[in-house]
């Protein structure tokens, strides 16, 4: 069985890949997925259905070359950490985004059971407004 690290290790490198599938791969069925409130896709998605329809296909409709760069990953067994930056251009305004975040994973059983957001999402508005 993969630790922690490598399930949230392997998450991110199937999203600088692209492959959403990957990404979802080691999600519990009932996930619950929260983007931060004034973020484009805010809310609690539950299940990774739910996940892809109202987050990456957002994400992948609405920005150019969208991204999460992956600067650290702390391990704290059953909760992890990222930190890193968003980064992309919003297609509607042409406007570039730039914007440090961290991601709160907890796990159980091998399994992504919570994922919360956090970012700031003046910047990300920002980038969205004409």
């Amino acid at each position: 069985m993969k630790s922690n690290l490598q399930i949230v290790s392997d998450h991110y490198a199937a999203s600088a890949r692209g492959d959403i599938p990957a990404m979802m791969a080691d999600m519990a069925p009932d996930v619950a997925w929260t983007e931060m409130a004034g973020f484009p896709c805010a809310g609690t998605w539950i299940g990774p259905a739910a996940v892809v329809s109202n987050v990456f296909a957002v994400l992948g409709r609405d920005w150019d070359d969208y991204r999460f760069t992956l600067e650290q990953l702390i391990d704290g067994g059953e909760q992890l950490v990222a930190l890193g930056h968003y980064s992309g251009r919003h297609l509607a305004t042409g406007k570039a985004l730039h914007a440090r975040v961290a991601h709160v994973w907890r796990l159980k059983a091998g399994r992504v059971v919570a994922f919360e957001q956090f970012t700031d999402t003046l910047l990300v508005a920002r980038a969205m407004t004409a």
